[in-house]
């Protein structure tokens, strides 16, 4: 069963202080920082791209980026991604036409390959080929392009399709996560938990992401003694 994973939306942060913002999540228990790289084309907004990530990446040696590419033709930016320190490229299935290619490509940069899927498509958009050639799945819970939104409950049972055809592999949810949200996502089967103005904001950033990190836990061991219960019958 994949561990349990906390990856702070660093679009939430102070950007005029963006490393030391980077540094004091990684001092709170997160292993993994979120970077929203948006193009304005794909998404109606802007934000970071290759040259701001590549600044963290020297300041902060070792950091796990973990690299939401908000952006159209994401083929074009893997090169860049990978230079400036990317450590997992995680693409929308909507943007791209081929999207085994473009997995294989990350791959020969020698990042891990994500696949990401707006409020409005269905988890059969990843096929069990594309699936099982990524290394995370994410499962957007709010429209992509702007922090802040209200979760969309009605994404998670994407959730637990996914987990129902791939058991192994990390997924991930992104958007209007928080301590109030992250537990019918770590029930549907989600390990990977996005969360953004609920870590940067909060008094204690630490407690935040340990209670995010709980609740996957807990849900995980339910999972492991429910299965048990069953096949005990």
């Amino acid at each position: 069963m994949p561990r349990p994973i906390i990856s702070p939306s660093v679009l939430a942060s102070d950007f005029g202080q963006l490393t030391a913002e980077c540094s004091r999540m990684i001092k709170g228990g997160a292993e993994w920082l979120h970077m929203d790289v948006m193009d304005g084309h794909f998404v109606p907004n802007i934000t970071m791209g290759a040259p701001v990530l590549s600044c963290v990446a020297k300041s902060i040696p070792g950091i796990f980026m973990d690299c939401h590419m908000m952006v159209e033709h994401p083929e074009k930016w893997v090169n860049d991604i990978a230079e400036a320190g990317g450590a997992l490229y995680c693409f929308h299935i909507e943007a791209t036409s081929d999207p085994l290619s473009l997995i294989k490509a990350i791959h020969e940069k020698k990042m891990k390959a994500g696949v990401a899927i707006s409020p409005d498509t269905p988890s059969t958009a990843i096929t069990d080929e594309i699936g099982t050639a990524a290394d995370m799945l994410l499962v957007m819970t709010v429209y992509p392009g702007r922090g802040g939104q209200k979760f969309l409950e009605r994404c998670v049972p994407k959730v637990a399709e996914l987990r129902a055809r791939f058991p192994d592999k990390d997924i991930e949810v992104d958007g209007g996560v928080g301590p109030k949200t992250v537990h019918s996502c770590a029930e549907a089967g989600s390990n990977v938990i996005v969360a953004g103005t609920a870590i940067f904001h909060a008094d204690s950033p630490e407690a935040v992401i340990l209670s995010l990190k709980e609740a996957v836990s807990t849900a995980q061991s339910n999972r492991v003694n429910q299965s048990g219960s069953g096949h005990s019958r």
